[in-house]
């Protein structure tokens, strides 16, 4: 099991999760359960994955725009897990980023932030996208209990 951790003041971001053989592919066109205007997690809760190059190549196959999939618009790979595993995290001043039609889209880069202010994780919980959070792995590190 691995909790992820604010780099700047160590502060537990998420419970124990654990990780994911691989990352899981949202699908083309999520159902949305009745009343609710974001999908279903990509990647269920208690759980984490990392994102490779080569998942970025087949979500474009797919369909799905890139800017969803590198959230810090740089070449690392982004830890992405459940939102509602980490509860902590809040939205940047004035709720910048968090474009989108009925939550932030993902495509403007991070928007939310430790309680302490670092910025480190872009939530996507639009109605037209998956729902998931990416922690920026250079602002966060990770610990397992093993």
């Amino acid at each position: 099991m691995t909790v992820f951790y604010c780099a700047r003041c160590s502060r537990a971001l998420t419970p124990d999760l654990a990780a994911l053989p691989a990352m899981p592919t949202p699908p083309n066109d999520p159902i949305r359960p009745n009343g609710q205007d974001v999908a279903p997690s990509t990647v269920p809760r208690g759980r984490y994955a990392i994102e490779s190059e080569e998942d970025t190549v087949s979500m474009r196959r797919h369909g799905h725009d890139k800017a969803l999939r590198h959230s810090t618009g740089q070449n690392h790979a982004p830890v992405v897990i459940h939102p509602e595993d980490a509860t902590s995290l809040e939205y940047l001043p004035g709720l910048a980023n968090a474009v989108g039609c009925c939550g932030p889209d993902g495509t403007h880069g991070p928007n939310q932030a430790c309680p302490c202010g670092t910025t480190l994780a872009t939530l996507t919980a639009d109605c037209m996208g998956p729902y998931e959070l990416r922690l920026d792995p250079l602002r966060v590190f990770a610990l397992d209990d093993n």
